[in-house]
């Protein structure tokens, strides 16, 4: 069956959800996947920051194939080993004491929210729960409520109770945060906002006006955790401790599973009956987070994302002086946006045909994700790659603008 037959029963089966690409993969390993074609592409999405570990680690796959010839599924009315052993890395990795498994971000933000309510009905707190403009949390209507209006739009009217601020404004922060505050959700590096990372004296002003009037302080790092900031979780860059953090897209080094952690004293406010799910944590997922938090350790992932990630932007604002689409170039670890200064659409399908996937978020920037081991000089190619693409998109939108106007 061709690309073409694969898009065209696509088109008339599935949901028109998806903006698709006109590729349809077949293959990965490691930073590289392949189409019908045998086409090969450099892979600096992984999955919209999913395969953090590549396409088909070697030990992920072999603990999903063991786990998947002895035990798949049980619900969880009983334990596992699997999902005993993952909770108690998790915590250990973390400054928190228990741990809620889902299958997805959204879940994970979704229980975080219950978790919030429940916490300010036992403390008597009324108020609303403060996000940050620019915010992606999901899209089950309760994250819709805290994220981007564009993403609202004919989902109206959104559920009530909740408050949206400037990212990176204290003052603003200060404003509304008060003793009825229920919690306050941030996404310590914004991700489908356009990559923008909040800055520590912000993170810290903002941690200690949540404790003084007792709101709890929750990080949203589905996108941002999991060793993509050169640490394992994002908020160990700021010196503070969240009371719960939401994880996703890379714990399972491309299989479906969620989670969220928080504090003793948080997490005693769900009681038995108050939150569940019936594939949450199951042995398979389980198994492939074990296999991708290993290989991330063992294979000295961390020190790769922090170093990688300093050298691609360096790499990229050498470019700049001759790159006037270029504006800007941020982000920490692996986890890169660059800002252009145009519409950039057309950029990523560029990019695409020379065999390269990323993708442009916030209507104009690069978003760059790649697997934490990505070699060197498969970023020099992405880097390559992109500019050549920013050049062409650029001259074809100016010879576009000029034509309009005579």
């Amino acid at each position: 069956m061709s690309a073409k037959s694969h898009h065209a029963i696509d088109n008339e089966v599935h949901f028109k959800t998806y903006k698709r690409y006109p590729v349809t993969l077949v293959k990965g390993e490691g930073s590289r996947v392949w189409d019908t074609e045998n086409k090969s592409y450099i892979d600096a999405l992984a999955g919209i920051a999913v395969n953090n570990v590549g396409h088909c680690h070697p030990a992920v796959v072999e603990a999903i194939q063991l786990q998947a010839a002895q035990l798949i599924h049980t619900s969880n009315f009983f334990t596992t080993p699997q999902q005993v052993k993952l909770a108690e890395k998790l915590v250990g990795l973390s400054n928190h004491d228990r741990v809620f498994f889902c299958n997805s971000g959204t879940e994970a933000i979704e229980g975080a929210l219950k978790l919030a309510k429940r916490y300010a009905n036992k403390m008597g707190k009324k108020g609303d729960i403060i996000s940050f403009n620019g915010a992606f949390h999901g899209r089950t209507l309760g994250a819709l409520a805290m994220g981007q209006p564009k993403y609202q739009q004919g989902f109206e009217p959104m559920l009530p109770g909740f408050t949206q601020i400037p990212f990176n404004d204290i003052s603003a922060a200060e404003a509304v945060i008060n003793d009825e505050t229920v919690a306050v959700f941030l996404e310590p590096i914004q991700g489908e906002g356009g990559i923008h990372v909040a800055n520590k004296e912000f993170i810290n002003k903002l941690s200690a006006l949540c404790y003084e009037y007792k709101v709890l302080l929750i990080f949203d790092e589905i996108q941002c955790g999991i060793g993509r900031t050169g640490k394992f979780f994002a908020y160990e860059h700021y010196g503070i401790v969240p009371d719960v953090v939401c994880m996703a897209k890379g714990l399972g080094g491309g299989f479906p599973i969620g989670a969220f952690i928080a504090t003793e004293d948080v997490a005693n406010v769900i009681e038995y009956g108050k939150h569940g799910t019936t594939f949450g944590g199951n042995p398979l997922a389980c198994s492939a987070g074990l296999a991708t938090i290993d290989a991330i350790f063992d294979e000295h992932m961390l020190r790769m994302a922090h170093e990688n990630g300093q050298w691609l932007r360096e790499r990229i604002r050498m470019e700049m002086p001759g790159e006037p689409g270029i504006s800007e170039v941020r982000g920490m670890g692996l986890m890169t946006g660059v800002q252009l200064s145009f519409e950039g659409a057309g950029v990523a399908l560029r990019m695409l045909e020379k065999g390269v996937i990323a993708n442009v978020t916030a209507t104009n920037v690069v978003r760059l994700v790649p697997a934490l081991n990505i070699s060197r000089d498969e970023l020099d190619t992405v880097v390559d790659v992109m500019v050549e693409s920013i050049a062409e998109e650029r001259r074809v939108q100016a010879e576009k603008a000029v034509a309009e106007q005579s």
